[in-house]
């Protein structure tokens, strides 16, 4: 898996066993410098990216997950293991999402076929273009896994995803589902802090912190029309990102830090605000990168009052490995032929099991 924060690739080697996920092992493996150039270009703005341009980044991205696919299974802890794996299931970067568009569209690169070739494993890999094609927003898909994982038959929870985009899963006792984006998590935190600093992130909030939040800004951000719309709905970050920022701001308005701390106070706000008011869960748990930040942690806590707030690790699965796991779920549903997509969520018209099947080549003799 790869988030909307480009900030590397996470694998993690699952074990599913009944009511039970069990990691026996992770990697991670950041993006070449200049790969996560031309990947930043390419998704701040789309519409200049060629065609040329994508299909190289298909395979360089295909390249990347492969390669941290193999140094997870080449690990001393988990190298006997690689014979009893079923398949790999491969996310890809995404690029552009616009599902309400005219057509939608929704892309990932890293093709999976060459993902297939360089382990010599099955890859099951392209799981949200099927549910945009059925009218759905392909987007958010890891709400399903959330209710497979964390649901519990007495309590009412609430599962919040903090990548580069924030997602919220509702998760009531009697199995239903509701989930979508909030709006944005890291991303707008992560370019601010880079814009200003030269920093890719916000080192555990630390600038945010230092800020003051800014209530008229903050209220104008609230207004923006994404923030109103019933679900289903998602976006990303070709929709908040610096430009959708700037078109906020007017110049030497605030101070940089203060808008750090006004955007932090965005990300809790829009979040909270995402949860019912009547029969609201009394645990929310977070996953993602937003783990790491405290300040952000901080100002969620103090707005969700009494309700208990915790990490996904309180129910058995740790914060950075709920996304990859995931999808090696999404895998194995597809496998066996399961349908996968969540249309009370996504809006799409029919449930399918997403996701296309590639085969390694016949031979053993394939290339680390």
């Amino acid at each position: 898996m790869s988030g909307t924060s480009l900030d590397g690739v996470d694998a993690v080697l699952v074990e599913f066993l009944p009511g039970d996920c069990k990691i026996h092992g992770h990697a991670r493996r950041t993006y070449p410098e200049a790969l996560l150039g031309e990947l930043r270009r390419m998704t701040r703005n789309p519409s200049l990216a060629t065609l040329a341009a994508a299909t190289v980044l298909d395979v360089q991205i295909a390249e990347e997950f492969a390669a941290t696919a193999n140094a997870l299974l080449g690990a001393p802890e988990t190298a006997a293991l690689r014979e009893f794996v079923a398949a790999i299931g491969s996310h890809g970067q995404t690029v552009l999402h616009a599902p309400d568009g005219r057509p939608g569209v929704t892309v990932q690169l890293g093709d999976p076929a060459l993902i297939a070739a360089r382990t010599g494993l099955t890859v099951v890999g392209d799981f949200r273009r099927g549910d945009v094609a059925l009218g759905g927003q392909g987007a958010p898909l890891v709400p399903a896994f959330h209710r497979y994982a964390f649901g519990h038959p007495r309590e009412a929870r609430a599962v919040v995803n903090i990548g580069g985009i924030a997602n919220v899963s509702l998760l009531s006792g009697d199995s239903s589902l509701l989930a979508f984006d909030t709006g944005p998590g890291n991303t707008l935190l992560d370019g601010w802090c880079m814009a200003h600093r030269g920093e890719p992130f916000d080192r555990d909030g630390g600038w945010a912190a230092s800020g003051n939040v800014q209530p008229g800004l903050l209220g104008q951000l609230l207004r923006d029309n994404y923030f109103r719309r019933p679900p289903p709905k998602s976006t990303g970050v070709d929709y908040f990102n610096l430009n959708w920022l700037q078109s906020y701001l007017s110049d030497g308005e605030s101070a940089p830090q203060d808008v750090q701390a006004t955007l932090a106070e965005l990300t809790a706000a829009t979040i909270v605000d995402a949860l019912p008011a009547a029969d609201a869960p009394s645990v929310v748990a977070v996953c993602g990168g937003g783990v790491r930040n405290s300040d952000l942690i901080r100002r969620l806590g103090s707005r969700l009052g009494t309700r208990r707030l915790v990490t996904t690790a309180s129910f058995g699965i740790e914060p950075a490995f709920v996304e990859a796991a995931a999808f090696a779920w999404f895998a194995r549903e597809r496998l066996a032929g399961r349908p996968t997509n969540a249309p009370e969520v996504t809006g799409a018209r029919h449930r399918l099991s997403m996701g296309g099947v590639f085969l390694p080549p016949d031979s053993r003799d394939v290339s680390p």
